[in-house]
């Protein structure tokens, strides 16, 4: 059935979900209560940190990852090029300056090489990010960020569910960002997350996420019977908290997080057997170190000319496609900024990713692998 349309990325939502929801409407608690600390203690258990701190999306994360290590104006903080905006948007929210590093050809992750070339007086941290959900080589980071006296941030947006050498992502680093948006491997609707080990950092962040007051609304509603009214606020602080509607959807979904990471890895499995002998292209494999949760499936054209060829005739077929990503120094809020990146620059213009989510059916499968054999370079 042809007029089918296959999304590139799409949720994976059933009746549980719909239930969770219900539940809390019902309930008469909405906002940030019961259910986000739940979400929480049980992402943290899942991750193996201490703490998680629920948020309303991943940029959110990353912007109090940032404002709590105290960086700000006159400060550096490294960055890939190659990754969605909130990353760079992050450093310019604490008025720091992004720099940008290129990135390795295969992983399209971080050069670590590169990260070490850029390092300034001024390089205060540097934000890895795991592309598609294929974690960054974190033991050669940290040794260079520890050399250096500097603080690492991991952004993974994609990586819920991945692992680097037997490790989850959100059990590695002082913080690790997370974005639980509508296409995510574990959604929320909307929301994000941050894993950290140190007590300082677990109330600090919590702090910051409601507006800077110092105890939240569910802790003074139900531990105190006298002074419940009563908060302090100690700081400037955002409305970046998690709300129990989103933390119920997203519950439900860690508890599907690794069946669902499953079928994206038979999917990638799937594309790896059947497309591998097209020498046009370059598909995506992993590290030994890592284990991909395949958020996204990029493959490279070894001609640039073929990727928009390729996006038309999918489209022709009812086979939505995406370009993961435009660089972002590359946009016009950072063109200013010197990068010299020519990775990044140059493969950019090679990159598509194929549908990969676990509504996608074998039949769909055949479907996108037949008309992409059937193309003609």
């Amino acid at each position: 059935m042809e007029h089918k349309l296959i999304p590139v990325l799409q949720p994976c939502i059933g009746q549980e979900e719909i239930d969770a929801v219900t539940e809390v409407l019902r309930s008469g608690w909405l906002g940030l209560g019961p259910k986000t600390e739940q979400f929480e203690q049980q992402f943290a258990g899942y991750t193996g940190s201490r703490f998680s701190v629920a948020l309303n999306s991943g940029t959110a994360a990353l912007h109090l990852a940032l404002e709590i290590l105290g960086i700000g104006p006159g400060d550096e903080v490294i960055v890939p090029s190659m990754t969605f905006i909130s990353t760079v948007h992050a450093v310019s929210y604490v008025g720091a300056t992004p720099v940008f590093a290129d990135i390795e050809e295969d992983s399209m992750n971080i050069s670590v090489a590169d990260i070490e070339s850029k390092i300034t007086d001024k390089t205060k941290a540097i934000i890895v990010v795991h592309m598609g959900g294929h974690p960054c080589d974190m033991d050669a980071v940290h040794e260079l960020a520890l050399s250096k006296g500097i603080k690492v941030v991991e952004d993974a947006a994609h990586a819920s569910g991945a692992e680097y050498k037997g490790r989850r992502i959100g059990s590695i680093s002082e913080m690790t960002c997370f974005s639980f948006h509508a296409v995510k491997n574990l959604t929320s609707g909307e929301g994000g997350a941050i894993t950290c080990n140190a007590e300082w950092m677990n109330r600090r962040l919590r702090e910051k996420r409601w507006v800077g007051i110092s105890r939240d609304t569910w802790i003074r509603a139900s531990h105190e019977k006298v002074y419940a009214w009563q908060y302090f606020v100690d700081q400037v602080g955002y409305k970046y908290h998690m709300n129990d509607l989103q933390a119920a959807i997203g519950l439900v979904q860690l508890k599907k997080l690794d069946q669902l990471n499953g079928r994206r890895r038979e999917i990638a499995e799937r594309y790896q057997a059947e497309l591998k002998d097209l020498q046009w292209m370059e598909l995506p494999e992993e590290k030994p170190y890592a284990k991909s949760s395949w958020h996204l499936f990029q493959i490279k054209f070894i001609e640039e000319n073929l990727r928009d060829r390729m996006i038309t005739h999918l489209q022709e077929h009812n086979i939505a496609t995406g370009v993961h990503y435009y660089p972002c120094h590359l946009h016009p809020c950072y063109i200013h900024l010197k990068a010299i990146v020519p990775r990044s620059s140059e493969i950019w213009k090679r990159i598509l990713t194929l549908p990969i989510h676990p509504n996608i059916t074998d039949e769909d499968l055949d479907r996108i692998i037949y008309r992409i054999r059937e193309f003609k370079p």
